[in-house]
């Protein structure tokens, strides 16, 4: 498959793995999706890259020791990371990481967005972000549960320049998407009827399998878990699983 262009503003562009446990988790993930992963060494604080037959598909760091847990971080292509974070914080954003440049490679930030959801953002250097996706072992989705929906869908429409369309309003499923039908990139789905107590908004990833099943059984024999069964659903067959350490992520299964 040709390497995708460089998603655009406001849409997903880069995953990154926080761990406790990085030798663990890149053993994992090499085992599971078939990747490789570099490392890029002491200067950027032990940061290191997965790929999938050569070409670009997420990064991992060690966690920083605050207790958080070990999970996914989602960025969004931005263009004036300085004016996004003032912009994100007049609209009730958490600022967690000013703009910070990353050499040649781009700036990065992090925000908790009004609903508290962790979300980061990525201005292009020499780093475009994905070089595979939508294929086996490669993202293929990713999704804001929020619990706010409607605060939600305003903050990315207004801070990140989404072009939000409405999936659907029905008042059992409420889901806007980045963009329309095969243009679509991502997605918010008001999850105020099924979120836990105590359990806030999060964004996930959502890697693509060939057998769901099967990745559900190769996940546990490497030590991960399973969150959620996997079931059909009009969007393909989906579940939900941890890694060795807590890291949650989601498999799909495109409908055939």
């Amino acid at each position: 498959m040709p390497q995708p262009d460089p998603a655009p503003t406001g849409a997903p562009c880069w995953i990154e793995l926080s761990t406790s446990d990085p030798d663990t988790t890149q053993r994992f993930y090499n085992e599971l999706f078939g990747w490789t992963c570099e490392s890029t060494g002491d200067d950027l604080g032990g940061y290191f890259n997965f790929a999938k037959d050569g070409r670009r598909v997420a990064g991992g760091m060690p966690s920083d020791g605050s207790g958080g847990p070990d999970g996914w971080l989602v960025y969004l292509a931005v263009g004036d990371a300085k004016a996004l974070t003032d912009a994100a914080r007049a609209d009730g954003a958490t600022v967690i990481v000013d703009p910070m440049e990353v050499m040649d490679l781009g700036t990065m930030l992090v925000l908790a967005d009004p609903g508290g959801a962790a979300v980061g953002g990525w201005k292009y250097g020499t780093h475009t972000g994905f070089e595979v996706q939508h294929e086996p072992g490669a993202p293929s989705w990713f999704e804001l549960h929020a619990r706010d929906y409607d605060t939600s869908v305003a903050f990315y429409r207004d801070v990140f320049g989404w072009p939000a369309h409405t999936a659907s309003d029905e008042p059992g499923f409420r889901y806007t998407t980045y963009g329309v039908d095969d243009d679509a990139r991502a997605g918010i789905m008001d999850a105020s009827a099924f979120l836990p107590d105590g359990v806030p908004a999060s964004w996930s990833v959502y890697f693509e399998a060939t057998d769901v099943d099967a990745a559900l059984a190769r996940v546990t024999a490497l030590g991960g878990s399973v969150v959620q069964p996997a079931e059909d659903t009009p969007y393909g067959r989906l579940a939900t699983a941890a890694d060795p350490t807590g890291g949650v992520f989601k498999l799909r299964q495109p409908p055939r």
